[in-house]
């Protein structure tokens, strides 16, 4: 049997528990630092990705889906939905979620610019950084920057968020 180092601990079904099956070790509003960054995996869309957006959102607009139509209208192709393109700066699409753990509250606001058109076939590098923590009362509400560059190192969305965490207690 290979003998494990660390937090690791060997588990059998008697020992195994859920709650402690942890991506990374969860940290407390009072642990993250401004600079910090968490990317998400890059996902290249496709012509299916915009389709499924498309009856999701019931946004039916032809320069989504008619190529003749975007070409008339000066794209070089069908839009992908810019909400679509938003959606991959969602905090769980990238390792966020499991790094605040139980912590979190809610998301608060968000807030962004489109830069560039998004194809199908684009691929997109989303990230988000910490730009501010700042106490509320009891809480934290955490700030970050929303990026997301394509394949040319294009940065096609620049934006915002804001999520209230829960903090430790003082002990006080």
């Amino acid at each position: 049997m290979a003998q494990l180092s660390g937090e690791q601990t060997a588990t059998t079904p008697d020992t195994f528990d859920p709650e402690a099956f942890l991506v990374v070790p969860a940290r407390a509003f009072e642990d993250l630092q401004v600079g910090e960054v968490f990317r998400a995996p890059s996902r290249t869309l496709t012509d299916a990705h915009a389709a499924a957006f498309q009856t999701v959102s019931a946004d039916n607009h032809p320069v989504h889906y008619d190529a003749e139509w975007a070409r008339r209208h000066g794209h070089t192709a069908p839009v992908v939905h810019g909400l679509q393109v938003l959606a991959f700066t969602a905090p769980g699409a990238t390792l966020f979620p499991h790094f605040i753990g139980e912590a979190f509250v809610a998301f608060l606001e968000l807030s962004c610019t489109f830069l560039k058109e998004v194809h199908s076939g684009d691929t997109l590098y989303p990230a988000l950084t910490i730009t501010g923590l700042e106490y509320k009362d009891d809480d934290g509400v955490v700030s970050t920057a929303a990026t997301i560059h394509n394949q040319r190192g294009e940065l096609v969305l620049s934006g915002r968020h804001a999520y209230l965490l829960r903090r430790q207690p003082s002990g006080d």
